[in-house]
């Protein structure tokens, strides 16, 4: 994947997250508001999934996409370094279709075993 190609990816994919993001911030706030009624006793509702349950899903998309973010942002900036497609490991080309998979890889695939 040659280094054009590769910052357009990776800037659509930061887009993406950053979308993403808004979406889980704002499910985070209707939480936060729902948690707020001091009236809603969600643990013992058999008909659907808790607060407390929906809190902890969100949490875990949030922090997996902010991990992500940071992924695509050191890759951008192995990108700008000419490092980009290269094995940290090893020193080998990544496959351009491991890039295509997993653009901010770090490592070949023999490497990520």
């Amino acid at each position: 994947m040659d280094a054009d190609t590769a910052r357009r990816v990776l800037e659509e994919r930061e887009r993406e997250i950053a979308h993403r993001l808004e979406r889980l911030h704002a499910d985070e706030e209707s939480l936060r508001h729902d948690r707020a009624d001091a009236t809603a006793d969600d643990e013992h509702d058999p008909e659907g999934s808790t607060l407390s349950g929906e809190w902890a899903q969100v949490d875990a998309l949030r922090r997996g996409a902010e991990g992500e973010r940071a992924e695509i942002r050191a890759a951008r900036e192995r990108v700008a370094s000419g490092t980009f497609g290269v094995c940290e490991r090893c020193g080998r080309s990544i496959a351009d279709a491991r890039l295509e998979a997993r653009p901010f890889a770090r490592l070949c695939i023999d490497c990520a075993r």
